[in-house]
């Protein structure tokens, strides 16, 4: 083989490289031990190399479980407690024994690929946050010195109440409170090209607002859309509208190409009497369609195609975890060893599984579901009129606070596209000149343009449906008559939980979709003629 020939060979084999790297998404497990129960460590990384998971996340840097992973070719991301930050942020002399005594007398043999400083700390109670960048910049020295600086990669990973506002995602902002602490670190992660960590849970965001969000839109399985009002944007599933948060968040703040990684995810099996929907049967249902969505179907609506890297939320029951049921019982086993649920990490099997009734606690038949009708889109009110033909309006709670009314105001007459004027001076509905008035106009106008379903009248709360006419004088309130079920619905909710359905408009392709078509065609496009150029010179 001449030298042009070698040459070509390889060019073809290094864009090959690229396409397959390129689409590769990871899903990791996380092993918390907050138990007095569970199996030795050897006896767990046993079960992990047995379910074939080859990315495991643990919360410090336990040097029995370090030696238990040894030479088992599994990639560890290792902790720092907030405990620790103090003394790594203090002196490099701490973080250098701690290397010295921790990581390097089992590295390389145990396959350590990241350190993960300080867990959520902008929500501890002792508010660390100012720890975290002095303790990272001195791990990074002590790798550095060890020649481990390119091989270890070194974040810090936060919940999602990092962020004022999340919906809809191309507004979402970090909070302002936090942005002396964020810059700089994101800065770091630039510099080292670490990721971003967040923790993703929709659990959470539906468990407060079941009203507001369908069960399946939180487990992947809704049949219809959210729309993002300002871009335009599909969301079948809230996984991928608050991690879109974080993206726009950070291009905010003008950090555009920081990767990121979702460190923690998940659904509890069992929760106290009001947690309807932790069962085994949603937890497996969750955990499921994430997998199969990081695996099959890269990307999300605003990073089409870009690398999803995702550990689950969590190995074991955690029998010491303090708070309510539900924090005891993420696990996907039991302390035994036992199944709590069957789950296929490898996103193979394509057996529908069967989320259970958010308040029955079982298997919902297809007539009883809120929202799967077997359609792409989903009937949900009629443009003003309610369940039995009653007319309904959205108006103000009075009960909201003037902050929490003025900001979902703000929102409505400018991201919610609702036509204001009437509420501006010499106007209609300008009297009586409130902060409740106003906001009761733009909400029902909102609620109306958008369907009339009871989801468009949730703005965080600061908000009602009345049967009553709210009009007065010259004050008209609009009301939408009743059309035949297709309604394009947009999310109402301002400041975190993704509530919209709903849009006929939706194309049954994604962006997605369209990316891998894209991939293909270019690959087939150059890789075939760079192989018969080969063989002509062959």
């Amino acid at each position: 083989m001449d030298k042009r020939v070698k040459l070509i060979f390889w060019i073809c084999i290094s864009i090959l490289a690229f396409f397959d790297c390129g689409m590769a998404s990871k899903i990791g497990i996380c092993y918390g031990r907050n138990a007095d129960n569970l199996p030795s460590p050897n006896r767990v990384s046993e079960l992990i190399q047995h379910l074939n998971i080859k990315f495991v996340r643990i919360y410090d840097a336990n040097i029995d479980v370090l030696k238990a992973f040894a030479n088992t070719g599994i990639e560890l991301m290792i902790g720092v407690p907030n405990a620790d930050l103090l003394a790594f942020a203090q002196f490099q002399s701490n973080v250098d024994t701690w290397l010295s005594n921790n990581i390097l007398p089992y590295y390389p043999a145990t396959k350590i690929t990241s350190i993960s400083v300080g867990l959520e700390v902008t929500e501890a109670p002792d508010n660390a946050t100012g720890l975290v960048l002095p303790a990272m910049r001195n791990i990074h020295t002590a790798l550095k010195k060890s020649g481990l600086d390119k091989k270890i990669k070194i974040s810090s990973s936060h919940s999602l109440a990092i962020l004022s506002r999340s919906f809809p995602p191309s507004s979402a902002t970090f909070s302002k409170k936090h942005s002396a602490f964020l810059k700089p670190m994101l800065e770091f992660l630039v510099e080292n090209e670490s990721p971003f960590m967040i923790d993703l849970y929709p659990y959470y965001a539906y468990r407060d607002s079941t009203e507001k969000i369908p069960l399946e839109y939180a487990l992947f399985e809704s049949s219809s859309q959210v729309v993002d009002p300002a871009t335009g944007l599909l969301y079948s599933n809230m996984f991928d509208a608050q991690l879109d948060a974080i993206y726009f968040a950070m291009t905010a703040m003008n950090f555009k190409t920081v990767k990121v990684m979702v460190t923690e995810s998940g659904w509890p099996s069992k929760g106290s009497p009001k947690e309807t929907a932790a069962t085994p049967e949603n937890a497996l249902a969750y955990n499921t369609n994430l997998i199969r969505h990081v695996i099959g179907d890269p990307g999300t609506p605003a990073k089409p195609g870009e690398e999803i890297d995702v550990y689950l939320f969590s190995l074991f029951n955690e029998n010491r975890k303090p708070g309510i049921e539900s924090e005891r019982n993420w696990g996907m086993f039991y302390a035994n060893g036992t199944n709590v649920y069957a789950l296929d990490f490898t996103g193979e099997n394509t057996t529908p599984v069967s989320p259970s009734n958010s308040t029955t606690g079982t298997s919902p038949s297809p007539s009883s579901s809120p929202i799967n009708n077997g359609n792409s889109t989903v009937i949900i009110g009629g443009g003003g009129v309610g369940g039995g033909g009653t007319k309904k309006w959205c108006i103000a709670s009075s009960q909201a606070s003037v902050t929490e009314l003025q900001t979902a105001l703000d929102w409505a007459c400018g991201p919610g596209n609702v036509d204001c004027s009437a509420v501006q001076p010499d106007q209609p509905c300008f009297e009586p000149d409130t902060v409740l008035s106003h906001a009761s106009y733009a909400f029902n106008t909102y609620y109306q343009q958008s369907g009339a379903s009871s989801i468009d009248c949730s703005f965080n709360g600061a908000s009602v449906e009345v049967d009553k006419d709210p009009s007065y004088g010259n004050c008209l309130y609009m009301i939408a008559p009743a059309t035949d079920g297709f309604n394009r619905t947009m999310a109402g909710n301002i400041t975190g939980n993704i509530t919209a359905i709903d849009s006929p408009l939706a194309s049954p392709s994604s962006a997605n979709e369209a990316f891998r078509q894209m991939v293909i065609s270019v690959a087939v496009s150059v890789l075939l003629p760079c192989f018969v150029v080969c063989i002509s010179f062959w």
